[in-house]
């Protein structure tokens, strides 16, 4: 059946808007939440008398080709517009909620390096996770890279040298604020909203759970893959890379601006594993503490926030496809078994606990002492058919996602699915619990859902 307008406009902050109904959810999309001109902050989208027909997904921030999409995620970004305009969120229910129901909210934030993705591509679409867990999902797209994340020039001490930092971040705070101020006209609870994001999705939350301004905007968070060994030790990094970017006129041309873009990140490849997050937040740059503040910002945070973290056992394993020379060894039938093994061993294993799983586990720690609640997980199993394994990313199907969608990338072979979908039943159950209630129950089925949990 076609998607069929809804009737009757719902109240939000940006003004009255209408969406779609599309079989057994409910869509609004591309709504503005704030609005922004190159290098400046944002501010709340105004508020329009007219009704807008909220029926188009969010556009990307503009954003280069990238390795990982073309051999893992091909065909991720295809068909999505692309602009600077960016600042919009989309929210899909549930079509058969009851008047004064009210079910909770789950606001997802892509992953991506902060460099690519959006909130509103297919392999993110929240229908499975909306109409079987009963609750809403809010995707969110803001800035990203350069014009995101590439301010902040030669330090704090410096701000004149271009735009402020964290753009992309004052971007997201906007959009929970604009959340909390109109989903209750959806049928939403914002008491209780639940931030749930991915790789940099799940850095982003973090960073904002300690910014000025967004204290009691997040209640829960389910934070998957954060790259937390290399988000701390950056400002030199970001201080070589905005040499490059300085110079930039502001009225510069979207395609002079992502040749700006890479030429700041090859200046990044002397810092080491950093580089392979070159942007992200910069610490002593609003919104965010310094970096010496930083550990005690979050600790003042944790009784506020209860948290679900974890990683998957072999994050790593993601990028060996996109090693120009390693990958075509890795197809090898015998060679690439050896070579694989090896790879594990020497790389995969070491950085996995280097970047995620040791300061995941210290992160948790702390937010324990602190006061708060945290569970944390290690998804242990993936479909043999996988191409990376339990590497970096094969969680997100889990949750989000369509068979269609997933299946015309190559991190899920086709007859892969049917074990992905049973298992992402098990998953989706778990998060949107948690979403419920701060805690993942006694009686979850872990192996169900491949993974094993720590509750402290």
């Amino acid at each position: 059946m076609p998607p069929l307008a809804v009737p009757g406009p719902i109240p939000t902050r940006s003004g009255p808007v209408t969406g779609l109904r599309d079989g057994d959810v409910i869509r609004y999309r591309g709504i503005p939440y704030a609005t922004a001109a190159r290098g400046e902050a944002p501010v709340a989208a105004p508020a329009g008398r007219a009704v807008l027909s909220a029926v188009t997904p969010a556009p990307a921030c503009p954003q280069p080709s990238s390795r990982i999409l073309d051999t893992l995620l091909e065909g991720a970004l295809d068909g999505v517009s692309q602009s600077e305009d960016c600042q919009r969120l989309s929210i899909t229910l549930p079509a058969d909620l009851d008047p004064g129901e009210v079910v909770p909210v789950i606001v997802w934030f892509h992953g991506g390096g902060y460099t690519t993705g959006a909130g509103d591509l297919e392999i993110y679409d929240p229908r499975a996770l909306v109409v079987e867990q009963r609750v809403i999902v809010v995707a969110v797209t803001s800035r990203l890279g350069l014009l995101g994340f590439g301010g902040g020039g030669s330090g704090p001490r410096h701000p004149q040298d271009g735009p402020p930092a964290n753009l992309g971040l004052l971007d997201q705070i906007e959009a929970l604020r604009w959340i909390h101020a109109s989903i209750g006209a959806f049928g939403g609870d914002p008491t209780t909203l639940t931030a749930m994001g991915q790789s940099a999705g799940a850095d982003a939350i973090l960073h904002l759970l300690i910014s000025e301004g967004a204290r009691g905007l997040i209640r829960r968070a389910i934070v998957q893959s954060p790259p937390l060994g290399v988000t701390g030790g950056r400002e030199r990094m970001f201080r070589a890379m905005a040499r490059v970017t300085r110079a930039l006129a502001p009225d510069a041309a979207t395609d002079a601006v992502l040749r700006r873009q890479s030429g700041a990140e090859r200046a990044s490849w002397p810092f080491g594993i950093r580089s392979g997050l070159p942007w992200g937040p910069r610490y002593g740059h609003a919104p965010l503490p310094t970096e010496a503040q930083r550990d005690a910002a979050w600790q003042a945070v944790a009784s506020d926030v209860d948290l679900l973290i974890g990683t998957t056992r072999e994050e790593i394993a993601m990028y060996l496809p996109a090693l120009p020379v390693v990958a075509p060894l890795l197809r090898a039938p015998v060679l690439g078994r050896a070579l694989r093994a090896l790879l594990m061993r020497a790389m995969v294993g070491p950085l996995t606990r280097v970047v995620y799983t040791r300061p995941v586990r210290a992160f948790v720690d702390r937010h324990r002492a602190a006061g708060g609640r945290a569970v944390r997980y290690l998804l242990e199993a993936a479909p043999a058919s996988n191409p990376i394994g339990v590497g970096h990313t094969v969680d997100v199907p889990l949750v989000l996602g369509t068979r269609d969608a997933w299946t015309r990338t190559s991190l899920v072979p086709p007859d892969a699915w049917a074990e992905v979908d049973a298992r992402g039943r098990a998953v989706r159950s778990v998060w949107a619990d948690f979403a419920r209630t701060g805690t993942v129950a006694p009686d979850a089925d872990a192996d169900a859902c491949g993974m094993r949990f720590d509750r402290g």
